[in-house]
């Protein structure tokens, strides 16, 4: 089953050059990756986020179904 996940994140390099991608799936839930370039750390990240769904599932905060009305 394929599923979209929005998720705001981070990218960053640290002082080795590394980047680093990092998403808050829930406040006590974090979720990193890394790479050679910033596009290596974003696709990492979407395979660590992929695995942490996989195992414990979508966190409760992040699957909401909402109507809304249209204009």
């Amino acid at each position: 089953m394929r599923r979209q996940l929005h998720l705001p994140f981070i990218v960053g390099q640290d002082e080795d050059g590394t980047w680093i991608a990092e998403a808050a799936l829930t406040p006590d839930i974090f979720v990193s990756g890394e790479g050679e370039t910033r596009e290596a750390s974003l696709d990492d990240l979407r395979v660590q986020i992929a695995r942490v769904v996989a195992d414990s599932g979508a966190p409760e905060q992040l699957v909401v179904d909402v109507d809304v009305p249209e204009n």
